[in-house]
């Protein structure tokens, strides 16, 4: 896990070069926890009209699946390098061990998480605007692969400022709002959804140890510490 807020683009480098290394059996898979300054970032399905405030935050193109989404202070970001040649050539296989990864690990923190047919990434029901239950997004999914390495990853929003999404059109689906941990009233800090991550994960692709996060440059202030 990184400390402090790291710059996305920063990021992105590290992870490159580290998917280069495992696809060259020269370094070991990662999971990369971390957090971003507020940013929005653009997968290859993104469509320009979906980007509502241009000038709110600094945008980036990102080579990961999906459309626009957002990043900032309290949200968990997972940055997941993982060889899957060596576990299974299966994308779609893949992503939906990433949404029972999430929704694990939600349901040890309370909270039931929810695949919808159509719709990438792990969703919670709540009541809408006008009382009758609605699908909100808690979580994003969005992987790129490069020699069958993954990279990018999930993002769990734990409690961030919720209002930022409203410059975008998240994923691209209007009708469907975003919701956090905190929103809920599940009270757990950043940590704590960490620990339940970690979990889960291990439940979900095998044993795992604590290493060091990668050496980037761009760490702009001290971590949010959660709710």
């Amino acid at each position: 896990m990184s400390p402090g807020l790291v710059d996305y683009e920063a990021a992105v480098a590290a992870m490159e070069a580290r998917v280069e290394a495992i696809a060259a059996g020269e370094a070991q898979e990662l999971v990369w926890l971390l957090e971003h300054p507020p940013l929005y970032t653009a997968g290859v399905s993104s469509r320009p009209g979906d980007l509502l405030e241009p000038g709110r935050f600094p945008v980036f193109r990102s080579g990961r699946g999906g459309q626009f989404t957002y990043h900032g202070p309290g949200q968990r970001v997972a940055y997941v390098m993982l060889d899957l040649t060596a576990r299974s050539r299966d994308v779609r296989g893949f992503v939906a061990a990433l949404q029972a990864w999430i929704i694990d690990s939600l349901a040890g923190l309370g909270v039931t998480g929810l695949v919808r047919d159509g719709r990438v990434g792990v969703w919670v029901e709540r009541a809408g605007p006008d009382g009758l239950a609605a699908d909100a997004k808690i979580a994003a999914i969005g992987v790129k692969l490069r020699r069958w390495v993954s990279f990018h990853g999930i993002s769990l929003n734990v409690a961030p400022d919720l209002s930022h999404f409203s410059g975008i059109v998240p994923c691209g689906l209007p009708d469907h709002g975003v919701t956090s941990l905190a929103e809920l009233g599940a009270r757990a800090t950043l940590p704590e959804a960490d620990a339940a991550l970690k979990g889960a994960f291990g439940r979900m692709f095998g044993p795992i140890a604590d290493v060091a996060a990668p050496d980037v440059p761009g760490v702009l202030s001290a971590p949010s510490g959660g709710v």
